[in-house]
């Protein structure tokens, strides 16, 4: 088996998780600079056993796409081109900020480390793949 990742792509900044090789377990695995993902993306499929790509779908709360929508559709088709290998499916993002963000009080992060926007992203990125995983 190899692993899924997750990618919680924003425009400055893309949070990637990542799940153990047996596909049970998802951690938060890094932000990347969205403009350096495509090269991250490459040389992390060279080196580990990815199985699928699992890309949050920004919606509306009418189920309607939002507008970030418009940014991750030519990152889709970069992607493809630059690792055909790996299929890709999209799963609702709706709620993932938020989410990471209680995650974060909950956990007990102080005020300044919770102002850390890659952590979040990497969390939300997290939730995704937790949320693929339990839904697969």
């Amino acid at each position: 088996m190899g692993r899924i990742l997750a990618i919680d792509f924003g425009k400055k900044r893309t949070g990637i998780a990542v799940t153990d090789e047996l596909q049970i377990i998802a951690s938060g695995l890094t932000t990347v600079n969205t403009k350096e993902l495509i090269t991250f993306l490459i040389n992390y499929t060279k080196k580990e056993n990815v199985e699928l790509f699992v890309i949050g779908k920004p919606k509306q709360m009418d189920n309607s796409d939002s507008e970030s929508e418009a940014l991750i559709l030519p990152f889709l088709t970069k992607l493809e081109k630059s690792i055909p290998t790996v299929p890709i499916k999209r799963i609702d993002e709706r709620f993932t900020s938020k989410m990471a963000f209680q995650t974060m009080i909950d956990s007990g992060l102080k005020k300044k480390q919770r102002q850390n926007k890659a952590l979040v992203d990497e969390i939300s990125a997290t939730i995704i793949l937790q949320s693929y995983l339990y839904n697969k």
